[in-house]
């Protein structure tokens, strides 16, 4: 497996899903990942830190530099509990948990690579469907952490690695039914 290649393919696809979703700094992004779907095996057989690393390493960085928040999802172990900064935990209100995930026995790699990297980690039981954007990584079912109206994006890539990747943006909610006049550029 080349990680330099996941770690390009991570970086292109987070700067098409910002640029796609219109992402600002402060919001908020969430990633779910399966390092054994990336290495091409079965979810949860296989966890490797080095996909997740790559992962990592593709992902953060651009986020970082734009100023929007990542939100990095345990796996079922943990009931898909977030990995994120305090600062983020603090601006959004989210509520801390006692946890720290591990690779091999709950939480996964790439939940374990951001809680060992990010400057001041925490793990929340929800971010309550505060998402704006994020990316599912070999099929980890981030749905649950993006505000109402959940919509797919289409980006040029469509797996990482071997892991098939499914990209999703938040729209506003349409309102006032069939005399409502809609902002295109929020669709």
């Amino acid at each position: 497996m080349d990680f330099n290649e996941i770690t390009e393919q991570s970086r292109q696809a987070a700067i098409e899903i910002i640029e796609a979703a219109g992402l600002k700094k402060g919001m908020l992004f969430v990633i779910g990942c399966s390092s054994s779907e990336v290495l091409g095996s079965k979810i949860g057989t296989a966890t490797n830190m080095d996909s997740a690393k790559a992962i990592y390493d593709g992902i953060i960085p651009v986020l970082n530099e734009r100023g929007i928040y990542a939100a990095a999802q345990c796996c079922e172990h943990l009931n898909r509990a977030l990995v994120v900064e305090r600062e983020a935990m603090e601006k959004f209100g989210f509520e801390q948990v006692n946890a720290i995930p591990q690779p091999n026995h709950a939480g996964g790699a790439f939940a374990t690579e951001c809680y060992n990297r990010f400057k001041d980690p925490v793990l929340v039981e929800s971010i309550n469907a505060k998402a704006d954007a994020g990316i599912d990584i070999g099929g980890t079912m981030i749905g649950m952490h993006i505000r109402s109206v959940v919509v797919p994006l289409r980006i040029s890539l469509k797996k990482i690695g071997e892991a098939p990747i499914i990209c999703a943006r938040r729209r506003p909610k349409y309102v006032g039914g069939s005399r409502a006049i809609y902002d295109e550029k929020l669709m």
